[in-house]
């Protein structure tokens, strides 16, 4: 008899909160849409200072080929990785300047090996990769 009215009262209990809840609630759609609204806002890298700026930090125009270089090749030319070439290493560099400036070019823009065209710089335009070359091979020839 005492497991009976536990379980009754355990029933009304919950029926009561569950009803009470739901009447709480407010259904306008003004409502509804500040509970689903987004908590925040999503940025990539570098889009939060293009959205604070109304105007570009850098000027318009061709980049260097220092910046191409940190920006798209850094990664496999500073460490080696996939067999890339490192930055300096004249032994690594000598078979490749051989066969030429043009050569090099023809590679870094179309791709070789592992590495894709354009070193993964898509935008990057056919002179910017030509001094992104230049850089690259610097003390070397």
């Amino acid at each position: 008899m005492h497991l009976i009215k536990r379980i009754t009262l355990l029933i009304g209990l919950t029926i009561c909160l569950f009803t009470t809840a739901s009447f709480a609630q407010d259904f306008s759609e003004d409502a509804i849409a500040e509970r689903i609204a987004p908590v925040g806002d999503v940025y990539l890298d570098g889009e939060i200072a293009a959205a604070q700026n109304s105007e570009p930090e850098e000027p318009a125009g061709p980049r260097d080929g220092e910046k191409i270089y940190n920006t798209y090749c850094v990664a496999c030319h500073a460490t080696g990785a996939a067999g890339a070439p490192k930055k300096g290493d004249a032994a690594a560099w000598e078979p490749r300047l051989a066969q030429g400036q043009k050569t090099l070019l023809k590679h870094a823009l179309e791709g070789l090996n592992a590495m894709p065209a354009k070193g993964t710089c898509a935008d990057c335009s056919d002179q910017e990769m030509a001094d992104t070359v230049e850089f690259l091979t610097k003390g070397l020839l």
